[in-house]
């Protein structure tokens, strides 16, 4: 494909997401020619979050329609699919959904995380997470088949996008690896640990083939460009998890530099060059091309607390609470803890049976709204603080995508909690896994993946809190003053003098430390960031 990369080819990156389904049109030059999104209905109840497969397909697909309308279909080269890490399904010999979508953040599968941290325990640590949690998608898979054991006969494991993935195809294709990492896949080795998941009683005829993302999976059938309005024969590329995807769409492609999305929920993902072990399994890695690895982790609390409590039929106007908390929120400093499901939270740390809190006064709907924003980027600011103490290094480039980076609010709200020089690609969502790159020319389990690294980064906007809307108060430049209310631990600044000194950073990168002498914590002075 010589004009893989000119402005003649068109590239399609499909999201499947919390709350929508969309379908993004960008040419080989990077640029946005069209965009398009459906909604999707969850069901919550407790610490069970499902979706209907079959949704998620008719969502998808009315998206493509609307995106593609104008577009020449000739120029159309290739797509690629990302989806909800850990949100899985199982369906027959035929695609046919036999469960509901049991979503990333369902806690229901308790029991079955012990079970499968003892059976699995060894293979867990080499891939440097530890251990599993009760919404990562094994032990739901083990929930599924212990709820009618005749399944394991009969039933096909699918992660989110492989639903999608046989419908486009006409066929069960392979899972791609960044997918099944959740699943227990052996990232390392390549393979399902077999021995671990016999153990447990999963039979080897549900798992599915797992192939690298930028494989070519096949091309859309007759029947799905139907559905769809993708061209007949349009190459379909394995993608990865929305995370890596935001990530990679983002320009996050360099050691150092982290990618924010700001959904539903949080998600973190940045580049490392060495693989990051965390003895609390909060945090853990993707596979990157030329030996990198992708650390990074899923948050229960986001700015979907924002969709559930301020709505419409309450007589919000979301736009206005946004203009007075840019206007006013500068000496606000009630903060919110904004878990969005019920489950507990997932990162920064393990704790399923947190709950929200409200520190201050929030006596207005302003400055309810305020202070949600304000924990969200206080969360990202302990998630990154957790990182730095894994090693993972987090002195690079930091940018925003999802829907809170397209606010006035989230773009100044979370940098001034954060660290690094920031930055929100001018794209309303990035495109899945690698749409401006070539896909490879043959599927094969063992090609490295097309080299996304070399693509054009999306155009951006610098990210500044000025004016801070959700800074903390005026006092908290001084290192005597908490960060939050409430909290007893100064809000440190960069030494004065040095690169962005104007800003506030919650501690100086790790390199800088070292030089000025100052104390490591623990987990550095013991390097428990490198494989032993």
């Amino acid at each position: 494909m010589s004009d893989a990369l000119t402005a003649d080819a068109v590239w399609l990156g499909l999201d499947l997401g919390t709350q929508s389904a969309r379908c993004v049109a960008v040419d080989g030059t990077g640029q946005l020619l069209a965009a398009a999104s459906r909604p999707l209905t969850s069901h919550r109840d407790g610490r069970q979050h499902e979706q209907r497969p079959e949704e998620w397909w008719s969502a998808l697909s009315a998206a493509c329609r609307e995106a593609l309308d104008g577009i020449d279909p000739s120029r159309v080269r290739g797509l690629a699919l990302d989806g909800t890490s850990g949100t899985i399904l199982l369906a027959d010999d035929g695609g046919t959904p036999l469960t509901p979508g049991l979503m990333y953040d369902d806690g229901r599968a308790a029991e079955e995380a012990e079970a499968v941290n003892e059976a699995g325990g060894a293979v867990w640590q080499e891939l440097g997470y530890r251990s599993m949690q009760p919404s990562w998608a094994l032990p739901k898979l083990l929930w599924l088949l212990r709820q009618d054991p005749g399944l394991g006969e009969r039933a096909r494991l699918l992660h989110q996008p492989d639903l999608i993935t046989w419908r486009l195809t006409g066929r069960q294709v392979p899972s791609d690896a960044s997918h099944a990492l959740k699943t227990g896949y052996q990232l390392v080795e390549e393979r399902w640990p077999s021995a671990e998941l016999a153990r447990l009683g999963v039979p080897e005829r549900v798992l599915p083939q797992v192939v690298r993302p930028g494989t070519v999976l096949g091309t859309v059938c007759a029947a799905a460009a139907e559905a769809t309005g993708v061209p007949e024969g349009t190459a379909i590329v394995a993608g990865m998890t929305d995370g890596c995807a935001a990530q990679i769409g983002a320009g996050a492609l360099t050691p150092g530099a982290w990618n924010s999305v700001l959904g539903t929920t949080l998600v973190l993902k940045g580049v490392s060059p060495h693989l990051i072990r965390d003895p609390h399994g909060v945090v853990y890695c993707h596979r990157g091309p030329d030996g990198t690895w992708l650390p990074g982790g899923a948050s229960s609390s986001g700015a979907g607390v924002l969709a559930r409590h301020f709505t419409p039929e309450n007589g919000d106007d979301l736009d206005a609470l946004t203009a007075q908390a840019v206007r006013e929120g500068r000496d606000w400093d009630a903060v919110t803890y904004p878990l969005v499901s019920a489950g507990g939270e997932r990162f920064p740390f393990r704790a399923p049976d947190a709950e929200p809190f409200t520190l201050g006064d929030v006596s207005t709907r302003a400055r309810q709204f305020h202070a949600y924003l304000l924990g969200v980027a206080c969360v990202e600011r302990l998630c990154f603080d957790y990182l730095d103490h894994l090693g993972a290094p987090i002195d690079g480039p930091l940018t925003f995508t999802g829907g809170g980076a397209r606010t006035p609010t989230g773009r100044s709200c979370a940098p001034t909690c954060s660290a690094a020089p920031s930055t929100c690609p001018n794209r309303p969502k990035a495109p899945s896994a690698w749409p401006s790159s070539p896909p490879p020319p043959a599927a094969s389990p063992s090609r490295r993946p097309p080299r996304p690294w070399s693509a054009p980064a999306p155009p951006s906007r610098p990210t500044r809190p000025v004016p801070p809307a959700c800074s903390p108060p005026p006092s908290a430049s001084s290192t005597n003053s908490p960060a939050v209310a409430g909290s007893t631990r100064p809000w440190p600044t960069t030494p004065a003098g040095g690169p962005h000194s104007d800003r506030l950073h919650p501690r100086t990168p790790r390199r800088d430390r070292v030089a000025r002498r100052e104390p490591l914590r623990r987990a550095h002075r013991r390097g428990a960031d490198r494989p032993r």
